[in-house]
């Protein structure tokens, strides 16, 4: 299958190679939906909406839908707004800013999406520089350029931002000397532009203004509304497991009007943000401090095909993992069958045997499960690793292949294997963005050619580690202590030694 003109091959996050037409010499065909999710001051939402009344973006391809998260006194449309604004107002079923953009763009038409903060005053060409992006690629999610500046009530008036706005001249609304960068700003400075690959490069895609297609947004299923904090910073997680490219567009600039609330309570909005970004987040830093433990998103999803293998066998493969510091894990056995049959027929002429002996010992570890089939991946999920059948691991065989996947940055590393096909270790948004280039065909070469494999040596170990099914000798301390010293003697020694 050819790629399409909207689906070109990116290298990672390189989008150096669009070409993007420069604003006011092109002819856009795109609509674009701007949402505006709103709560209260009506004030800033009028002088949004009069700056999004004087964009240069054609307004016939330009509708504005402000999301009433239930306002008390209820929002209105001013009378100096865009051509093709409409109020909608939420559901009862959920609140938040979440809860709204998902009901703004429920109400879209535009085949672009551009979520706006009803605080922000755009410059003229704001929209346009955003939307030039969009005509490049579908997959993009595009950055919004900001400052801050701490607002005064009445400081301006919805015509004074028109007629600046109108000619041109917003950066003159506010002294730049008395606003702020956006944190992210480091982060971008930092990685050349986005375009030298950070798996964490999404987390600059949160709030305020960016935009994506209407189609990918409900692709990767919108924003969680159960989150009340950190619901951008989750949606542009799952935005890079599906494959996005994050750009940045700095050719145009808008005013926030006001500090960011996690700013002005650091400490405090980071401690309520933790436990839900961090449970759905495995790639975000606040889970690299925590240690090795069960999470509803795992770091890794490891498929074992158990098909014919023995109970020791498997926990050969299974035991380091969940026991040692590759525990952010979850590991799927492949019976290639049902659950083993119970019957006394089958237990006593030993059919299922082996099969029963891994159901049961690994019924109350939540972080294995045993299927007769292998699932489809999992998005939500960073990295995969397909064994075809068990091998013995040690503690930290999975740390080790992610670590060289990294420092290759490749998309696909396949691990050699005794007697069996390599391993492989698959890097979901590689593979996510090369599903949706070119609908399925030909995935490992084209994730070669986007992300680059590797080729990966010493995933399995040479001999078991020690298992419950095959423990580890005692060592040579352990073995004198128990040939000249009784049992009461050794537990003497034990406390003597613990002192």
């Amino acid at each position: 299958m050819s790629d399409s003109p909207k689906r070109p091959r990116i290298v990672r996050n390189d989008y150096r190679a669009l070409h993007p037409s420069a604003s006011g010499d092109w002819k856009p065909s795109l609509a674009v939906s701007v949402v505006i999710p709103a709560y209260g001051s009506q004030d800033k939402l009028d002088l949004t909406l009069a700056a999004l009344a004087a964009q240069t973006y054609p307004s016939d391809l330009m509708e504005v839908v402000v999301v009433d998260d239930n306002s008390a006194p209820p929002l209105r449309l001013p009378e100096l707004r865009p051509e093709h604004a409409r109020l909608v107002v939420t559901t009862p079923e959920s609140w938040g800013s979440a809860h709204a953009v998902n009901t703004g763009v429920n109400h879209a038409d535009g085949q672009v999406v551009l979520r706006l903060d009803a605080d922000m005053v755009a410059y003229r060409d704001h929209v346009e520089a955003q939307m030039r992006w969009h005509h490049t690629a579908d997959y993009l999610a595009v950055l919004g350029h900001k400052r801050f500046i701490d607002w005064e009530p009445g400081r301006l008036t919805p015509e004074q931002v028109h007629e600046k706005v109108l000619v041109g001249e917003a950066e003159a609304l506010f002294a730049v000397e008395d606003s702020r960068p956006h944190w992210i700003e480091q982060v971008i400075a930092d990685t050349n532009g986005l375009t030298t690959h950070q798996p964490n490069n999404y987390r600059v895609f949160i709030g305020a203004t960016g935009s994506l297609h209407r189609d990918f947004f409900k692709t990767v299923g919108g924003l969680d509304t159960d989150l009340r904090l950190g619901s951008d910073t989750e949606f542009a997680y799952r935005l890079s497991q599906a494959g996005a490219v994050f750009v940045p567009e700095t050719t145009s600039s808008s005013w926030h009007l006001g500090m960011p609330q996690m700013v002005q309570k650091w400490d405090e909005g980071r401690h309520q943000r933790v436990p839900y970004v961090a449970q759905r987040v495995p790639l975000h830093g606040m889970r690299r401090s925590a240690p090795p433990r069960a999470w509803r998103v795992p770091l890794v999803d490891v498929v074992i095909d158990i098909e014919d293998a023995t109970a020791a066998e498997v926990d050969a493969a299974v035991a380091p993992v969940i026991g040692g510091p590759d525990g952010d894990a979850r590991i799927t056995l492949v019976a290639g069958q049902g659950p083993a049959p119970q019957d006394r027929a089958s237990i006593l002429a030993g059919d299922g045997a082996q099969l029963r002996l891994i159901e049961e010992h690994y019924e109350a570890e939540a972080r294995v499960r045993v299927v007769a089939e292998a699932p489809e991946p999992d998005p939500a999920v960073p990295y995969r690793l397909v064994l075809p059948k068990p091998v013995p691991l040690r503690s930290g065989s999975v740390g080790k292949i992610l670590a060289a996947m990294e420092r290759a940055d490749a998309g696909l590393v396949l691990a050699e294997l005794p007697d069996a096909p390599p391993a492989r270790l698959e890097r979901t948004a590689a593979f996510a963005r090369a599903r949706h280039i070119t609908g399925g065909n030909g995935l490992d070469q084209v994730v070669a050619g986007i992300w680059g494999a590797a080729n990966y040596a010493g995933l399995a170990a040479p001999e078991t580690e020690g298992t419950v099914f095959e423990p580890a000798p005692a060592d040579a301390a352990r073995r004198l202590a128990r040939r000249f010293f009784d049992a009461r003697q050794r537990a003497r020694l034990r406390a003597l030694l613990r002192r």
